[in-house]
């Protein structure tokens, strides 16, 4: 997927080339042609007036009648959050198409790149955005073929994504069947929504999906170890740097709704209209990350960015973990004394956080340099050594021999030697 000698470009010529590039326009236009008609359907369905349980309406894509209710006590229209879903929904959905129509601009005789624009265009405005085509199939059957189609094609483009990412190849060869095995078991399912049912409980088709989704993601381990070319690894870092990020946001944002449940009840509506709104925009780092990889991977180092998410990342989760556990302990032991309402266990858990997060932040830096990058980390460790010898030591025959020793450690050359410049004894007048 680039220029370089490493990796070099199959380029499409040529009839096939053509035939490729007037499909992806076709593609594009019936993306665009479905977000469009796509929002009026959504903003109706998000303010038909729902009757029956919560779930049921949430399921639905309908706002419930006591959420509706909770928005209007607290000064809210319901409509205010059915323009609020439709502007994040069109939002999303136009980024992935945008680095979608990016990348075909620019890298559409690569067959490759052209696949990954049709996978962006197609997934994500209408396979991963599926309330969209749902709430336009229902407001106008005659979508349903379109519709139907191009989910089906976000679904295959996916498929190839990440079976064939970034080489354009698979390996090992019997992931294509791989492929067949994925797209049979999920195409079907677009026809006839109930026909697994006859496989017993929802967790057999859970399995059964996790389980080729395994087996993609240890295709990309595969050739990731044993086939890609230094720049292609620089383009899987990306894409997984992106995914692995959105994914852990993601939960990050979720994770409340899970482990305090009573706490948030009351505010039900107002989390429903947060993680509504932070889960597609989340999502985004995928596309944006595989428009790096494909267009720009050569010009960042992914390596830093990786190293920094992890840090920073580690980082939160210790001090969530920190101040909650101290919020809810300290409440706890102070309740007898101050009453359960309290502001003293916050007061010092914030202190807490504050007086931790440089040391912190330090040693889980040290940490992930000795984990994931360590030959880095005995580099740097092996100059500083040096530099700390060389203010002390005066001896310029040892001085050489550290030096040498310090450069087959660090940069590990086939051979190495040291050339001094003779010193000018002759004294100009």
């Amino acid at each position: 997927m680039s220029g370089s000698q490493d990796d070099p470009r199959l380029d499409l010529r040529g009839l096939p080339l053509r035939v490729a590039q007037v499909a992806w326009v076709v593609v594009a236009l019936v993306a665009l042609a479905i977000i469009y008609f796509s929002l009026p359907a959504l903003f109706a369905q998000f303010t038909t007036h729902c009757r029956g349980a919560a779930a049921v309406c949430l399921e639905r894509g309908q706002l419930p009648p006591e959420y509706a209710q909770a928005f209007r006590e607290a000064g809210i229209p319901p409509r205010s959050f059915a323009i609020l879903m439709v502007v994040v929904d069109a939002f999303s959905r136009l980024v992935w198409f945008a680095v979608g129509a990016l990348i075909f601009l620019r890298r559409s005789r690569d067959p490759m790149a052209l696949l990954v624009a049709f996978f962006l265009v197609s997934f994500g405005t209408a396979t991963f955005a599926s309330d969209g085509v749902h709430a336009l199939v229902s407001a106008n059957p005659a979508w349903r073929i379109p519709g139907t189609g191009m989910q089906i094609l976000g679904e295959f483009g996916a498929v190839m994504f990440f079976l064939l990412f970034p080489g354009g190849r698979f390996a090992p060869r019997w992931t294509r069947w791989l492929a067949v095995a994925f797209l049979a078991f999920q195409i079907p399912g677009y026809f006839f929504p109930n026909i697994y049912s006859v496989l017993g409980p929802g967790n057999v088709e859970g399995l059964v999906f996790m389980g080729l989704v395994l087996g993609m993601l240890g295709s990309q381990i595969y050739r990731y170890r044993r086939v890609s070319t230094p720049r292609q690894r620089r383009q899987t870092k990306w894409v997984v740097a992106g995914s692995v990020v959105a994914i852990c946001a993601l939960f990050g944002l979720l994770s409340p709704l899970f482990f305090f449940p009573k706490a948030l009840g009351n505010s039900s509506p107002f989390v429903l209209s947060l993680a509504s709104t932070l889960v597609p925009l989340t999502m985004l780092l995928i596309p944006l990350s595989v428009g790096v990889a494909v267009l720009r991977s050569g010009l960042f180092d992914i390596d830093v960015v990786i190293n920094r998410a992890l840090v920073y990342a580690t980082l939160t989760a210790a001090l969530v973990l920190v101040y909650v556990g101290g919020v809810v302990g300290l409440q706890r032991l102070l309740s007898p004394l101050l009453g359960e309402s309290n502001q003293l266990a916050i007061v010092t858990s914030t202190l807490a956080i504050a007086a931790l997060f440089s040391p912190l932040r330090r040693r889980i830096q040290t940490l992930i340099d000795r984990r994931f990058y360590r030959k880095k980390y005995d580099a740097r460790k092996t100059l500083e050594a040096f530099s700390a010898r060389l203010r002390d030591e005066t001896n310029l025959e040892k001085l050489n021999v550290d030096l040498l020793s310090v450069v087959r450690e660090t940069v590990q050359p086939e051979h190495v030697s040291l050339w001094l410049k003779p010193a000018d004894h002759q004294v100009k007048r």
